[in-house]
This record gives structure tokens, C-alpha cells and sequence, in this order.
């Protein structure tokens, strides 16, 4: 009596081929099949729940095939060699509301600078927030402009910081590739927004922008930067934009522009970058006593 074949452990060695795992989708429509004719592979239908069949029918059914050549397999012509899977990248939701600031940050495409002079673009971002502020009630506490990227803290009494933004950044996008004889767009993709659930975030939120330019290497004090809000406030450059009242800066100037321009620490510096790029501020995670770095009573 013959003794069977002994299989090899390792998983790996009895891989099926790569047009066996696939979803088999004819190769003579390049734009697929129709929902109730897309098949998925019977060994991985099996493992997978209802649910998840019907998710990745629907995810084929937004695919772009590029079917670079065809095999018979099983008596029908599958794709043999790749197509591109192209879903659409997953984004939370942008949180509506009108009790808390937000801290919104964008950057040019590829880090390049303004292609126009600093002047020129500060002109531009001061017109175009004075619209969103008369038609979206935009509400801005503070605004710096960098040589390729803005700081700005805003809020919505009406809820629609999305509205906002969308208008802003394409009203000032076009215009700066009009004026700035580009081709690609200005600005690389979405912009960065944060919610400042506390007024110690809004406060490290308050000194991490203006202390921008400083940080940078631009110039020694933070009134000294011509592209801010802050010289508005303090009567130094013309106001071209309407502002909120600062109350921060009112009730003590001088401590006030004293804690300004105190250098932060490098390590909660990383911590706030940590935080910003969040729905809510979140500060980062100190390894050592599982802390966070910057809590709701601290200020930088």
C-alpha cells in the first residue's frame, strides 16, 4: 500500500498561484462586472462573513482595472497580472461646533515656498480671511504666515469651520496660482485643524504660533515679525483684518509678551506637533511615567 504524500508544514510552500487568490473578474470588461455577477474566490468566500463579502463587492465595484495580460484559468479569462486597487483613504469626520477654537494649519505642496513675495501673499490671506469673516462669520484670534505654510486659530459661532476652510483655502489657492504663473495647485492637500477643548491648549496653542518665526530663525522677537497678527494688536503695522478682542494680551502686555518670547522645550514642543495633528488636543505619551507631556494645567 502506497503511503500518501506527506505535506510540508511550512504555509508558505503551499501558497496557491496568485490567479487563484484573486476575485476572478473576466478580463474582456475592463470596467468589471456588475454587482451581482462579481465572484469572489471560493477558499477565501468561505472564511469571510456576509458582511464582509458585500464590503469587498462594493470596494471591486469602485476599482480601476489595468489588465495587462490574460490567462485561461478553469476555462475563462482572468487577469493574470495586476490591476490597481485605488480605495478611497479613510478620514474621520470633521467634529462641527461652536464652543471651541480650532488650531488650523496648512503647508505648500512638496514644502516649496510662495512663488509670489511675502508682501503679496500676507495681502491675499488678509483679504480672503476678511471674506470668510463677513460671510461665514469666521471669528480669528490669531494668523502667522510662513514662507510655505499659515498658523491660524479660529472659531465658528456658526458651526462650520468646513464651509470656511473649503472657501478660504480655494479662494486663496486660486489666486495665488493665477498671480504666481503656476501650473500645480498652491497648497498640498487638506489642511490640519485642531479643536482646543481647553483654554491652557488654546493658550500653548497661542505661543506655538506666534513663536513660529522665532523658532525658525526669522527674527529674535515675536512683535517683530511683520506677517503676524500680533504687530496689528500691538499698533505696530496696519490692522487688515478684523480681529477678535485679545483678552491674553489685554489684561497684561508685558507678561504677556515676556511669556511670548520664553524659548519652549524641545520636548513638549514635539509634544504639541503630537496634538495638533489630532481631533482633540492630545498630548503625547511620556515613556518613562506613562504621562502625558503636556496636561490640562500646564502652560509652555
Amino acid at each position: 500500500m502506497a503511503t500518501p504524500k506527506r505535506k510540508n508544514p511550512h504555509q508558505l510552500l503551499h501558497r496557491k498561484p496568485q490567479y487563484q487568490i484573486q476575485p476572478k473578474i473576466p478580463a474582456k470588461n475592463p470596467m468589471g462586472p456588475n454587482k451581482s455577477r462579481t465572484t469572489l474566490h471560493l477558499a477565501r468566500q468561505n472564511r469571510l462573513g456576509p458582511k464582509r463579502q458585500h464590503q469587498i463587492r462594493y470596494q471591486l465595484l469602485k476599482v480601476r482595472r489595468f489588465a495587462l495580460e490574460s490567462e485561461d484559468v478553469d476555462g475563462g479569462a482572468y487577469p493574470r497580472t495586476p490591476f490597481a486597487f485605488l480605495y478611497e483613504m479613510p478620514r474621520c469626520k470633521t467634529i462641527l461646533q461652536s464652543e471651541f477654537p480650532y488650531n488650523i494649519s496648512a503647508r505648500c505642496i512638496n514644502q516649496e515656498w510662495f512663488t509670489l513675495p511675502m508682501n503679496r501673499v500676507w495681502n491675499i490671506m488678509c483679504e480672503e480671511l476678511t471674506y470668510a469673516i463677513k460671510d461665514k462669520n469666521l471669528v480669528v484670534h490669531s494668523f502667522v504666515l510662513m514662507s510655505n505654510h499659515f498658523h491660524l486659530i479660529a472659531s465658528t459661532p456658526n458651526a462650520n469651520i468646513s464651509s470656511c476652510m473649503l472657501q478660504f483655502m480655494r479662494r486663496t489657492s486660486l489666486r495665488l496660482t493665477r498671480e504666481g504663473n503656476r501650473i500645480n495647485e498652491t497648497f498640498a492637500g487638506r489642511h490640519y485643524k485642531c479643536i482646543l477643548q481647553h483654554p491652557n491648549y488654546f493658550l500653548n496653542a497661542y505661543k506655538y504660533n506666534y513663536r513660529n518665526p522665532v523658532s525658525a530663525g526669522v527674527c529674535t522677537r515675536v512683535e517683530s515679525y511683520p506677517f503676524s497678527t500680533l504687530p496689528m494688536k500691538l499698533g505696530l503695522t496696519d490692522i487688515k483684518l478684523p480681529l477678535a478682542e485679545d483678552t491674553t494680551l489685554k489684561s497684561d502686555l508685558k507678561g504677556t509678551l515676556e511669556w511670548l518670547n520664553t524659548d519652549i522645550d524641545p520636548l513638549r514642543k514635539t509634544a504639541l506637533r503630537f496634538g495638533f495633528r489630532h481631533q482633540f488636543f492630545r498630548s503625547r505619551i511620556n515613556k518613562h511615567n506613562k504621562q502625558p507631556i503636556i496636561s490640562m494645567t500646564d502652560r509652555i
